[in-house]
């Protein structure tokens, strides 16, 4: 336990970042996974709804610094790619 009362809440408080964290997180790879599953259904307006929301969710974790612009414009770019080939 923190002796200092601002360490103590620095550790409460990046406990609660690391959550709000996870949780975003969780919450990207869920919309990823609807995309995969719709492309894997062949549902090509399934998919294309998924596309928009996965896509959304990718760039607002880039832009919170969930993820690294390339790794976002990596992920985009092969979402593109599965939907363009179904």
């Amino acid at each position: 336990m923190a002796n200092i009362k601002s360490s103590a809440k620095r550790d409460e408080k990046s406990k609660e970042l690391r959550a709000k964290n996870r949780a975003d997180k969780t919450e990207l790879k869920t919309m990823i996974k609807k995309f995969d599953a719709a492309v894997a259904e062949g549902n090509k307006e399934n998919a294309s709804t998924a596309y928009k929301v996965a896509v959304k969710s990718v760039d607002r974790a880039a832009g919170k610094g969930l993820l690294h612009k390339n790794n976002a414009a990596h992920k985009k770019s092969s979402m593109t790619e599965k939907l363009n080939n179904m």
